[in-house]
This record gives structure tokens, sequence and C-alpha cells, in this order.
């Protein structure tokens, strides 16, 4: 008959002892955590921040204008965190912030809206309503649409180009760099320069197109 094994009586101690002291480290730790920050949203306004200027050009009578999407952004950009320089070519969150809408869906809106305040004029996007031709097709690409290197403003660079789909004059391709300064350091501010950055764009755009 084989006997059951009995462990050493020291050996029952120590495992009794473990629990609570599992129990006591769990509570330590608890305790010395430090809580998360609650995450602030933040957006780029609806409202363009120059609409109560004069339009750079208004589009001439009987011009048709497309925006052909999507405009596109950098991969980084693709996310909800407000990213802000970290030494030469890094990046990082600013805290809690988050973009409550995402930049790839809020900067072509924003910028086809801005772009019929300045012309004057809808600006359609596919599919087109029946009727209506355009004139002037536009593709826009934005190469850097981020926090400026010194945390101060907005940098960014766009490349677009204006073809008639008619075939009367080729396309014309067009580059800007800028920086539009901000108010501060702080989200609210650095978002506002955003939302100038595209105001400002729409006007650069519109005033590309060549006059009649």
């Amino acid at each position: 008959m084989t006997l059951p094994t009995r462990r050493p009586f020291g050996h029952r101690c120590r495992a009794g002892r473990s629990v609570p002291a599992l129990l006591l480290a769990a509570a330590l730790l608890a305790g010395c955590a430090t809580p998360l920050p609650p995450v602030t949203w933040v957006r780029l306004p609806a409202e363009a921040p120059g609409a109560v200027q004069p339009a750079l050009r208004a589009a001439a009578p009987g011009e048709v204008w497309q925006l052909v999407l999507p405009v596109a952004l950098p991969g980084h950009l693709d996310r909800d965190a407000l990213l802000v320089p970290r030494g030469a070519a890094g990046l990082q969150p600013l805290g809690a912030v988050r973009w409550a809408e995402p930049l790839r869906d809020a900067a072509p809106r924003l910028l086809r809206n801005d772009l019929a305040i300045h012309l004057g004029t809808p600006l359609w996007t596919a599919p087109l309503p029946p009727g209506v031709a355009p004139t002037r097709q536009l593709r826009v690409e934005l190469a850097a649409f981020d926090v400026a290197a010194d945390g101060r403003g907005a940098a960014l660079q766009a490349r677009w180009s204006l073809a008639d789909p008619r075939g009367a004059s080729p396309p014309r391709v067009f580059e800007a760099a800028f920086v539009t300064p901000a108010a501060g350091t702080d989200a609210e501010a650095l978002a506002a320069a955003h939302r100038l950055a595209l105001w400002q764009l729409a006007g650069r755009i519109a005033a590309s197109a060549p006059t009649p």
C-alpha cells in the first residue's frame, strides 16, 4: 500500500504566509499607483477664422470647382493623439490631449468649406449631382500638418494641382509651406493654429487659379 506523501511542516507554514504577503504587496502597489489624467478632447473649429475678410479670389462666372478626394495626409497623423516635436525628428503625445475628430476627416471637410468662402461658389465632391460638370478639378496633398518645431504654431506643407477636365489647358501644380503662429503652447491654441493654417491654404489655392 502506498502511503500519501507528506509535505514538511515548514513548507505548509511558508505557503500559508505567502497569501497575506501577496495581498499586502498588492495593497501597497494600489496605494502608490498614480491616477491617470483625464483625457482632454480638442477639435478644429468649424468656423473659418478669416470668414469676415474679403475673398482672395472670387471664382469666375461659370466656373465649377471639384475637390477630388481623398486629401492625402502623412501616416503619423492617422491617430487621435495631438503630437508635438521631441528632439530633431521625434514626436510625442501632448499629455492626454486627443483630437475629437480625426484630422483625415476634419482637414478635407474644413478645407472644402474654406475654399467655398474664398471662391464665393460651392465646391463639389464626387458623386456630382446630375447636370453639374466641373471646369476645375483640384487635388490636394498635405505633406505636413504638424505642431511647429518650436511648439508655438502649426507647420503646413501642401502640394496641389488644378486641372481642366475638358482638356482646355494642361494641369498646373503648386506648392506651399508656411507656419501659422499660435497664441500659446496649450492644446486649444495649437488647435486654433491648425485651423488658421487650413484657412490660409484655402486662400492660396484660390489665388493660384488662373484668371480668365
